[in-house]
């Protein structure tokens, strides 16, 4: 059985370690993808956010120009068809041109079919928009200021060089695309020293006239293993209390495996013991009865054959009872309880081993209260209790016992004590010695014939009464039973 047992406890082991180890595991690649989707993330977040403010710069400009576009007093424009194939031609020029003999810019629209010949209010009004929206903004795009004309080109350059990015704007622009991928965590950009972020993104040059110039954003977060315990937090915590439930369930049926083989070699060891004591008292009585059958003895020595006889019979019968009392609770119902009055019982079970007490010349201390102690319960089985409790004293006690019995109530409790001069119980025994057939381990021979079954039975009862026992060292040797009783 104990190969069995190790064999069911060393596949559980690997089955837990296993458990274990998955879990380890897909945490470790969970972590690893979530890390390297959030760098993704913050990286491309910033991209697209650098460039949705850029934009919102160069509609400014486009808009600038527009305005400029507009002002008569400093631009003019014309049309005419005076080409090869009568086409209209759009002419911009400066008002007051900023050098003698600067020319403007002529183009034509391939989209504009009408032939005009002078500039209308429309026609004026769609130049603009078509040259701002498609070809100044296409040249800022590409990071290119073309003079159009001296003083557009002049006004542009300055408008384009004080233009710098806007880090208000541009956070808030950040904030909606990590929003947009679930990506909710504080960040600082251009952080003054890399003290004050624990990663940073790659860098981005937000210049308009970039790649010549450079005006590089960054941003700074918190490291991505922090991002991942906020992100991931439940599920780490889960999957913890899943390893946990694990460990204590693996923990739990070790305890009650090797429990289970304990009990299994105490009922041996019981089974041995009983058939010993069994077989002695059926021996002599099997070999007296057998002495009777073959010889003819006189009536004095037949008396006595039987007396034997008897007497081994009387101890089968007490060796039966004890194991039955043992192995069955109190079995009257709780609503058929009446008082008892423990002092009564306590005289009563001194009074039934008082013979003992004189063959062991043993000496008993007990002061009875002068009021009555009144439990709710079954007398006989507490009487049996506190008889189970003095005989587990003399059988153990040294050549003269000294037994100290007291009844003390507190509250609403009643505390009863045997305290004797014994062998005591070790320490590491002591939570042990109420379960069903153990014994102090006293090598492979016991001196002290028993079962196991004594203090069992004292530890049921009193949990039938809703009370306890406990043993503790009485100074200085011996042992000390404390049991406890709600009193009415």
């Amino acid at each position: 059985m104990n190969g069995k047992i190790n064999l069911i406890l060393v596949l559980m082991s690997l089955c837990v370690v296993g458990i274990i180890g998955l879990q380890w595991f897909w945490n470790y690649q969970n972590y690893r993808s979530t890390v390297d989707t959030f760098q993704r993330d913050i990286n491309e977040s910033l991209n697209i956010a650098v460039e949705e403010e850029m934009e919102g710069r160069r509609q400014l400009l486009v808009d600038q120009v527009k305005g400029w576009l507009a002002d008569t007093s400093l631009i003019t424009i014309t049309c005419d068809t005076k080409n090869r194939d009568s086409n209209t031609v759009f002419h911009i020029n400066d008002r007051y041109p900023k050098f003698a003999g600067s020319s403007g810019t002529s183009f034509s629209i391939n989209a504009f079919k009408p032939k005009l010949k002078r500039i209308t209010p429309q026609a004026r009004a769609m130049l603009i928009e078509h040259f701002a929206e498609k070809t100044v903004h296409g040249d800022l795009e590409k990071g290119f200021i073309y003079y159009y004309t001296q003083r557009l080109g002049d006004s542009i350059t300055v408008a384009f060089r004080k233009s710098h990015v806007r880090l208000s704007i541009l956070k808030r622009l950040y904030l909606n695309q990590l929003d947009m991928r679930g990506v909710r965590t504080t960040f600082t950009l251009n952080p003054a020293d890399s003290a004050q972020a624990a990663y940073l993104t790659r860098p981005v040059n937000a210049a308009l006239h970039r790649p010549f110039k450079k005006e590089i954003i960054r941003a700074g977060f918190d490291s991505p293993d922090s991002y991942f315990l906020k992100t991931m937090k439940w599920v780490i915590l889960s999957t913890f209390g899943l390893v946990v439930v694990c460990l204590i369930c693996f923990g739990y049926t070790v305890k009650t495996l090797l429990s289970q083989q304990k009990l299994a070699q105490l009922k041996d060891d019981f089974i041995n013991n009983m058939t010993h004591e069994l077989n002695t008292p059926l021996s002599s009585i099997k070999i007296t009865a057998e002495a009777l059958k073959t010889f003819a003895y006189e009536p004095e020595r037949q008396r006595e054959y039987l007396d034997i006889i008897g007497y081994q019979t009387d101890k089968l019968t007490d060796l039966t009872t004890r194991i039955l009392d043992t192995n069955r609770l109190v079995t009257a119902s709780r609503q058929h309880w009446q008082p008892v009055d423990l002092r009564r019982l306590l005289d009563q079970a001194i009074a039934d081993m008082a013979v003992r007490f004189t063959n062991q010349r043993a000496i008993v201390t007990y002061q009875p209260p002068r009021e009555p102690v009144l439990v709710c319960g079954d007398a006989v089985g507490l009487l049996t209790v506190f008889i189970n409790i003095i005989d587990n004293a003399l059988k153990y006690a040294s050549p003269e016992l000294k037994l100290n019995i007291s009844l003390i109530t507190t509250n609403r409790w009643v505390e009863i004590a045997f305290a004797d001069n014994g062998a005591g119980i070790p320490a590491e025994y002591r939570s042990k010695v109420f379960d069903p057939f153990f014994r102090v381990p006293q090598g492979n021979v016991h001196e002290v014939k028993g079962y196991g079954l004594g203090l069992s039975y004292v530890s049921q009862v009193l949990q039938q009464h809703r009370g306890s026992v406990t043993v503790g060292a009485n100074e200085p040797g011996g042992s000390r039973f404390t049991l406890k009783l709600p009193v009415l």
